[in-house]
């Protein structure tokens, strides 16, 4: 009897859990309310993502993924399709990423949202609207990572060449040059100290004389400028009192103006009658002159008279005489 208690006891417990474990199964598997079908479509590679995966948007749960599959209509491109609460704000602008889940492995799909087109997602060719999936983080290192192996091979290249027994030669050459110059640097820093200290210190110390005596020309040149000032100011008093009514200038003109008056009766009446009294000289020293050739050529008239003397040429009555018979032209 007792034998068949225990029995009877462990059978209970046993259909007692299983009881348990369907109902903790069913309600796990519960979907929760409806769900919106949304459909990725992708070429490269969904490691780590499987059925049942949790779909979140901006990291809170919002689905599961529901079936994985070959595309039969294009080659190599997956589908995946998710069943998502209908209160999500899946649009025209929303994509999809692959996150993963710490170190697990595991990969869960990760919707966004760009917020630069609000339209509805228009529908795929099987009627289910699908959504972009883009690449996460992992997808973008291993596209990458062989332009990074490429990359550090030729930086590995370069190292070598650059390791060369020539190369080094050429780099502790380089290197002797760089200490080279260095000196060289030196004794041009000390040259120059010297030149600082000999020439351009004494230099600088005549430079506050050299001021002093730049501010007493200036100061020299200031006076000048202001004796110039005063001087235009005289000349410019001294012209206006030259043009002012009744001034010099106009004195002057009206003594130009007597002067012309003076000039134009001389003119009119002084030089007529110096001409006229010039041709009654002139006429006197013709006569004159035919006296004394008359008295030279005949003395007697003196005594006795000059008679009735025959016209001279020009005169009235004036005959040229006649040549002699026989004579010479």
């Amino acid at each position: 009897m007792e034998n068949k208690a225990h029995a009877l006891i462990a059978g209970s417990f046993v259909l007692l859990v299983g009881a348990l474990l369907v109902a903790l199964a069913f309600w796990l598997g519960r979907d929760g309310g409806a769900r919106q079908p949304y459909e990725l479509a992708t070429r490269q590679a969904i490691t780590g993502l499987q059925t049942q995966a949790p779909v979140r948007f901006r990291g809170v749960d919002v689905g599961k993924v529901s079936q994985i599959r070959l595309d039969p209509t294009v080659p190599g491109q997956v589908l995946v399709r998710i069943d998502v609460d209908p209160a999500v704000p899946v649009s025209a602008g929303s994509f999809a990423t692959l996150g993963y889940q710490g170190v697990t492995g595991l990969a869960f799909v990760d919707l966004d949202d760009s917020g630069k087109n609000a339209a509805a997602l228009p529908a795929g060719p099987n009627g289910m609207a699908r959504i972009e999936l883009r690449q996460g983080l992992l997808g973008q290192l291993s596209e990458q990572g062989m332009a990074i192996l490429s990359q550090t091979r030729e930086t590995t290249r370069r190292l070598n060449e650059l390791l060369d027994p020539k190369n080094q030669q050429q780099v502790m050459a380089t290197i002797e040059r760089i200490g080279q110059a260095a000196e060289g640097v030196q004794r041009l820093s000390a040259r120059l100290d010297t030149t600082l200290t000999q020439q351009v210190n004494p230099a600088l110390a005549r430079v506050p004389a050299l001021a002093e005596e730049g501010q007493q020309t200036v100061r020299a040149l200031r006076q000048a400028a202001d004796a110039a000032t005063a001087s235009a100011n005289e000349i410019s008093r001294a012209t206006q009192r030259l043009n002012a009514s009744g001034g010099l200038i106009d004195q002057l003109a009206a003594t130009a103006e007597a002067v012309e008056a003076t000039a134009e009766s001389f003119n009119a009446t002084t030089v007529p009658r110096i001409n006229q009294a010039s041709d009654s000289a002139a006429r006197s020293a013709r006569q004159f002159e035919r006296t004394m050739g008359d008295i030279s050529s005949n003395p007697q008239t003196l005594i006795y008279g000059s008679g009735n003397a025959p016209p001279g040429p020009g005169e009235p009555g004036f005959a040229a005489p006649t040549a002699a018979p026989g004579a010479r032209p």
